[in-house]
């Protein structure tokens, strides 16, 4: 069996790492620094929404030229970018000039998170690329959840000069490992038109924009639910982290041997009944129940979905597939989030997670007529 913990796979995932650790350290300190700056709340939806669009603007160009001209350039300058937008945070004192860099570290967040995820597919070996991608996306979990935690203490014990300090490091850290990576590319015939989009990996496009919508509801308004029935929240996205340490390199070697569905359909069943359960919710135990069948069942379907659309895609397109995909998620999150956000102040956080349901129920849905039929089985190693 190929060699899956080679050094550059080991160094891309630890760049992985840094860079949404760091990332995730602006997710709570960030509308807290608007404020400071004497922004008001919709200035915070301002500057929070014209990242994500940017981000998905800039995406579908990404992967195009990642096919065109290789993963490297845009790995190592998006991550420099990234880092140095970073930086320039603390130079910011007005909000018009803060939006202005939030479209630009849409663009480097863009560029070096498709780079990274198509470039550890070229890494991984085609026949563990579950199993690759199951422990690939475990970085961007860790980042995730230790990012705001460790942003928010960060905050509380010195400054926001320490903070963006903090997490300009941590992307010249990414940058560094990315240096020292060798990302191995092959175009497949000649130079052609930049594709923007391949119809192929449509059906995971709509699959993953409707299981974003559930992730956006959960991260974005579990806190204030839990805050409501008095339940710690971090409580939640503790156990949830681990649940996802543990299932994700084992779902990931399931989808190997026996077939994408077979794991996919009972994680997104899994998801449902995680939803239910929380929309239910009146104390610690159903919101610990929700950590663990969400953490299982959402641990199970990311790395799944986007290795499943990055094999569906032809050799020649895995930068555009890889950019549909991320594309989707974004989307997901954050039409997702502006939906849920109605819901939630005019109907209540029961409502909204039963929304959250009924996305994830569409999906499953999607799952059977959709993308079962494009996922043929895997015979058993």
């Amino acid at each position: 069996m190929e060699r899956l913990w080679t050094r550059n796979f080991v160094r891309m995932t630890l760049a992985n790492l840094l860079l949404f650790t760091s990332f995730y350290f602006l997710i709570p300190t960030l509308p807290l620094f608007v404020t400071e700056l004497g922004g008001s709340p919709s200035q915070v939806g301002i500057v929070i929404g014209l990242f994500t669009l940017s981000a998905v603007v800039i995406r579908p160009f990404v992967g195009g030229l990642l096919d065109q001209v290789g993963r490297r350039p845009f790995v190592v300058y998006g991550l420099l970018l990234f880092a140095l937008t970073m930086l320039l945070y603390d130079w910011i004192a007005a909000i018009p000039i803060l939006i202005l860099l939030r479209i630009f570290h849409g663009v480097s967040w863009a560029a070096s998170t498709t780079a990274i995820g198509t470039a550890v597919t070229d890494i991984i070996p085609a026949k563990r690329r579950g199993e690759g991608m199951g422990w690939f996306g475990l970085s961007m979990t860790v980042g995730m959840a230790l990012g705001p935690m460790i942003g928010l203490w960060v905050l509380d014990t010195t400054s926001f000069d320490t903070l963006f300090l903090v997490t300009t490091a941590l992307g010249l850290g990414a940058f560094v490992l990315a240096l020292l990576t060798k990302m191995p590319f092959e175009r497949q015939g000649a130079k052609g038109k930049i594709v923007l989009f391949e119809r192929s990996v449509l059906p995971m496009m709509i699959l993953t924009f409707f299981l974003a919508v559930t992730y956006g509801g959960i991260t974005s308004f579990l806190p204030l639910f839990a805050e409501s029935i008095r339940v710690n929240a971090g409580t939640f996205f503790l156990i949830y982290a681990i649940t996802l340490t543990v299932t994700r390199p084992i779902a990931g070697k399931l989808s190997d041997r026996y077939g994408e569905p077979v794991v996919l359909v009972p994680a997104v069943v899994l998801m449902i009944l995680s939803l239910i359960v929380l929309s239910l919710a009146g104390g610690l135990g159903a919101v610990v129940a929700t950590a663990i069948l969400y953490g299982v069942g959402f641990g199970s379907v990311q790395p799944i979905l986007q290795a499943a659309t990055i094999r569906l895609a032809p050799p020649e397109r895995k930068g555009v597939a890889n950019a549909s995909f991320f594309t989707a998620f974004d989307l997901g999150i954050g039409l997702g989030t502006v939906i849920l956000g109605y819901v939630s102040q005019y109907l209540g956080y029961r409502w909204l997670f039963g929304v959250c349901t009924a996305s994830a129920v569409i999906g499953l849905l999607i799952t059977f007529v959709l993308v079962k039929r494009l996922m043929p089985q895997v015979k058993p190693a």
